[in-house]
């Protein structure tokens, strides 16, 4: 059989495209050697691929930041007012996705969510009523001929317009109905072009398809599809849906003219029950996804040989097309860099290269291969603790249930604290500047001493306590110096965890993260962030938020076991984080901050599924966390870049005292939503955006904050930005926070 991959990792192997990103940023490099690292990415994806034997290669699967803004800014979805600075086609780009401030004026960037079960994050679109839509770049057509020339003919990979119009924000009168066929249109331009340059293949993502679909979506999938498969310009044209599978439009898609079908056959759970009861066409392709695009777990062959003879029973066997269930962007590049990690545990995964030998073991599987890998996966090294399975057995109804009950703990908790009307206070960690960076990578290596490294962070927690205290913060933070991530660092404290070296993913722009793999049972060893709290308690007479990562996201942002459920792993973890929880209590900490901002990522994308198998189990865990402090002690909790506004009774139920939201790039919508469901939970929208550059001025903030007190009652709302100040650069931290304390001010004498 021949094999395909969906879509390859774009970061680099050593993460070169952050690095010379962030150097175009901070004007140290021209655009062109940005380019040149960029095209060095790309032809290095290309021929690894090529060289493991892959048949069906992407192109177009690279990008600068994203490949949503890539498919707008393609077509000419660009709003005015990134036209309007007159900056090159790269820097209004870049405009788009960060936000821009400087001689050519101060914009915002577009907003930014979660790519639907993942933690990879997609800029939004914008569609105004002045947009034209026109094919506008060449990208594509670039690409494809930048892989011709290395000697290969790839598929052309492009967000398909159906997920593209669906995930586009239109802030005028017209709706997606109204451009769809212009826009569909234009791919079919698009594809004249590709086919002018020699291309054979178009793959379209279409991974929209896997949501609850009504009858309205479908004629509206049919309508934009009769005009692009009628102007196929010779090529052939597959359908690629991924994280799910398509039981709501199965039949129209089987019956519309593509070439190719990609289907998923690990996440989408209904997928090979489609194919037994409706079939499939004899004269189409079917790319069968049975390689896990989205965790690191040696594939079992056993299970992919039997998925493969139940789909060749039904498709002819020249018609199967073995692939990948998703793009590998959602995996590290590769085990060879992992050096230090030992062998008992790297034979047990795969990243994106090893993925691609899967790929070719199992397009010609042998009995030597599968009894192979029959015997590795058989042979995996104890990762049971019967003591936290014990205790996770032992889990009582009550234990999910804080009393006494909220709005006698709101009151309690704000003559304990005593705190002003719109309390000040950030989402945790401050800058990590390269000092910081540098005092953590010497301590790692031994080259200093744990006393050492403990008195330069202590200085560090000082100098941001009184950085704070002059700001006129009212809810102080310790900075989180002595973090690297804030999954990554608590996994390093707890038991059952495995970490790499370099095994980086892309979560947005030149964002990357490493996240944990949970090899066994998790439990706490120690106390983690105590002392660091108790120092920065020590150092003001405010009160000092404790810290915390919550189970959901722990596990979230780590790579999963496959062997206990979702929800076993997720106890476990929250029973080690509320043992934390209760010690940063007893050592006088009155706030608690316990972050969730991954609550979303496993939620299924249908919503029949929503509660049955996820919040049915994530909610009560993050209650289990905190329900044993006492009602003096304020439990906060932070969530940002997801929808959330069709999930806010669960959120409430999640029983915290304060919940913070990112906001800001959503222009405030989650707030109509919190006031439609009566959000008992005291509240703050993030005010501005951190992942931009720009600095928000006094005037912007309080016409925010204005309008969050039009649909939030005073007594309920906090002041802060929309997420954690890591990645940003001192300067503007301090000005962007002296802006918002000087906001709230003017607020509560208005």
């Amino acid at each position: 059989m021949k094999t395909s991959v969906v879509g390859y990792p774009r970061i680099g192997r050593e993460r070169e495209l952050k690095f010379a990103s962030e150097k175009f940023f901070r004007g140290e490099i021209e655009e062109s050697a940005l380019s040149d690292t960029a095209r060095n990415i790309r032809e290095c994806n290309i021929v690894t691929q090529k060289n493991a034997g892959v048949d069906f290669i992407s192109s177009n699967d690279f990008s600068f930041y994203d490949n949503v803004l890539d498919t707008a800014f393609l077509f000419g979805i660009v709003p005015e007012r990134y036209q309007e600075l007159k900056l090159s086609s790269l820097r209004t780009y870049f405009a788009a996705a960060r936000g821009y401030q400087g001689e050519k004026g101060d914009v915002k960037a577009l907003p930014m969510k979660k790519w639907f079960n993942t933690n990879y994050h997609y800029i939004v679109p914008e569609f105004e009523d002045s947009t034209k839509i026109g094919l506008s770049g060449s990208k594509p057509v670039d690409e494809f001929l930048e892989a011709k020339a290395l000697g290969v003919d790839t598929k052309v990979q492009i967000v398909g317009p159906f997920t593209f119009l669906k995930l586009t924000k239109f802030v005028g009168t017209k709706k997606a109905a109204d451009v769809a066929e212009i826009l569909a249109g234009e791919y079919v331009r698009l594809f004249g072009k590709l086919a002018e340059a020699g291309a054979s293949t178009v793959q379209l993502d279409e991974p929209y398809l896997v949501r609850d679909l009504g009858r309205e979506d479908i004629v509206f999938f049919q309508k934009i599809y009769d005009v692009i498969l009628s102007g196929k310009c010779g090529l052939q044209v597959f359908l690629q849906t991924y994280f799910g599978d398509i039981r709501d439009i199965y039949d129209e898609v089987i019956r519309l003219d593509f070439d190719g079908i990609g289907l998923d056959f690990l996440e989408g759970r209904k997928t090979l029950s489609l194919l037994k009861e409706k079939g499939f066409p004899k004269d189409k392709i079917l790319l069968a996804g049975i390689v896990n695009g989205k965790n690191i777990w040696k594939n079992d062959y056993g299970k992919s040989a039997a998925i493969l003879k139940e789909i060749t029973s039904m498709v002819p066997e020249e018609n199967v097309v073995i692939g990948t269930s998703c793009s590998l962007l959602h995996v590290p590049y590769t085990l060879r860099s992992e050096t230090k990690l030992p062998e008992e545990y790297k034979k047990h995964f795969a990243f994106a290269e090893e993925k691609l030998e899967e790929l070719r073991d199992l397009s010609h599987l042998t009995e030597g291969i599968l009894s192979e890998n029959q015997s590795l996966l058989s042979n995996r090294v104890d990762s049971v603790d019967e003591k936290v399975r014990a205790r996770v057995a032992a889990i009582r109804e009550s234990d999910y249930t804080r009393l006494p009950a909220f709005e006698e703990r709101e009151s309690i908790q704000k003559e304990a604290l005593g705190l002003p009307l719109f309390p000040t206070t950030t989402i945790g960690s401050f800058p990590q500047t390269q000092d910081v960076k540098k005092n953590r990578s010497s301590f790692r290596k031994g080259e200093i001493s744990r006393q050492e490294y403990v008195k330069f962070n202590q200085e560090k927690i000082r100098s941001c306590i009184r950085l704070q205290e002059e700001l006129g913060l009212d809810v102080l933070v310790h900075g989180e110096f002595e973090r690297n991530d804030m999954v990554e660092y608590f996994g390093e404290n707890l038991s059952g965890y495995v970490f790499t070296e370099k095994a980086w993913v892309l979560s947005y722009g030149t964002r990357c993260v490493k996240p944990p793999i949970i090899w066994g049972d998790v439990s706490r060893k120690a106390p983690i962030t105590v002392a660091w709290s108790k120092f920065a308690a020590s150092c003001t007479s405010k009160p000092v938020k404790g810290m915390l990562t919550g189970p959901v996201t722990i596990l979230n942002w780590s790579f999963p076991r496959e062997d206990i459920s979702i929800k076993e792993s997720i106890q476990q973890i929250a029973l080690a984080i509320r043992d934390e929880v209760l010690d940063l209590e007893e050592n006088g900490i009155r706030i608690i901050q316990i972050d969730e901002a991954a609550l979303r990522e496993k939620l299924p994308l249908r919503k029949s599924d929503w509660y049955s198998e996820y919040l049915d189990f994530a909610i009560p865990a993050f209650r289990l966390v905190h329900s044993g402090v006492k009602a003096e002690t304020q439990i906060h909790t932070h969530m940002c870049y997801s929808e959330f506004t069709d999930i806010i009774p669960a959120i409430d139920s999640m029983d915290a005292d304060v919940i913070t939201f990112e906001a800001s790039r959503s222009d405030l919508q989650i707030l109509d939503a919190l006031k439609e469901n009566h959000f008992k939970t005291e509240v703050g929208p993030g005010v501005y955006d951190i992942h931009s550059p720009r600095v928000p001025s006094v005037e912007e903030l309080v016409g925010q904050l204005r309008k969050i007190r039009e649909k939030t009652e005073d007594r309920k709302l906090w002041v802060n930005p929309d997420c954690g100040l890591k990645t940003r650069g001192e300067e503007e931290t301090v000005k962007s926070l002296r802006n918002l304390v000087a906001a709230a001010k003017i607020i509560r004498e208005n």
